[in-house]
């Protein structure tokens, strides 16, 4: 929760022009979402509900970090709570998805990482 709760902090301050209301309105969506989905999956009642509940968590999170880059780009203020905001989801991303693959079976404390992931086509 503690993410969702410095999303909020953060949201605030972007709210000065229409283009910050609405870059805070989709970054507080999908920031404190990843925290209600989170607790769905900690409730999930079955191994196949977990995975497809993690899923739905780690399309937030990396919705949630894309919405943080673009405010990097586009030179949002508090750059510094951003980058922090960021290594955070970016930390949070991984995590999940290596839960999942655990979870399905495919990574079973194999050192190595998957496949890198193709570049996402909305960070160039």
């Amino acid at each position: 929760m503690t993410f969702a709760q410095s999303i909020v902090g953060y949201t605030r301050t972007l709210r000065g022009t229409w283009e910050g209301r609405h870059f805070a309105g989709q970054l507080l969506r999908s920031g404190t979402s990843v925290a209600a989905n989170y607790r769905a999956v900690r409730r999930a009642r079955a191994r196949r509900e977990f995975i497809a509940k993690l899923g739905i968590v780690i399309e937030e999170c990396d919705e949630a970090l894309f919405w943080l880059e673009l405010l990097g780009k586009v030179g949002a203020p508090g750059d510094d709570h951003r980058r922090s905001l960021e290594a955070e989801a970016n930390l949070l991303t991984g995590l999940f998805v290596v839960t999942r693959l655990r979870a399905r079976g495919v990574w079973r404390d194999n050192p190595r990482p998957p496949s890198p992931q193709p570049p996402h086509p909305h960070t160039s």
